[in-house]
């Protein structure tokens, strides 16, 4: 049975080896898929107007030769440049009135949340001494002389 030309096997396999013919698109078909790969073009598309410097880029100036006097180096200071590039090398503290990261907001505000007082035992523990601290401070510096 497997060998005879009407067999539900061999029509599966022979009906699966023709490619399906694709019909052409006309012009308005081919139009509204233009249209929609254009429109997913412009919205996925950032149009940037403001160019700033790289500061994490390394440029390397070449100094001229000392005993020669450079006339293309003298000229005016271009203002805007050195005001971007005194900026960009600020401290972020410096740079912007509250944290632009979470790795920032930890040491952002330093000043104490409440005055010192040292007077007030409940928040100012200083250093004691007793008997043991006494003889392992002197223990120390005996050993620290003999080391020398």
């Amino acid at each position: 049975q497997s060998g005879q030309r009407g067999s539900p096997c061999r029509r599966k396999a022979h009906s699966m080896a023709r490619p399906v013919e694709k019909l052409p698109k006309d012009a308005v078909q081919q139009l509204a898929i233009d249209r929609e790969n254009i429109r997913k073009v412009l919205r996925s598309q950032k149009l940037y107007m403001k160019f700033n410097i790289n500061s994490y880029t390394k440029f390397h100036c070449i100094t001229g030769k000392p005993n020669v006097r450079d006339v293309e180096a003298e000229g005016e200071e271009d203002q805007n440049l050195s005001r971007i590039l005194r900026q960009k090398f600020l401290e972020p503290r410096m740079k912007y009135t509250m944290p632009q990261t979470e790795a920032q907001e930890i040491g952002w505000i330093t000043t104490p949340l409440i005055s010192k007082d040292v007077h007030d035992r409940r928040l100012n523990f200083p250093h004691q001494s007793n008997e043991i601290t006494r003889f392992m401070a002197q223990f120390f510096h005996q050993k620290e002389s003999s080391e020398k």
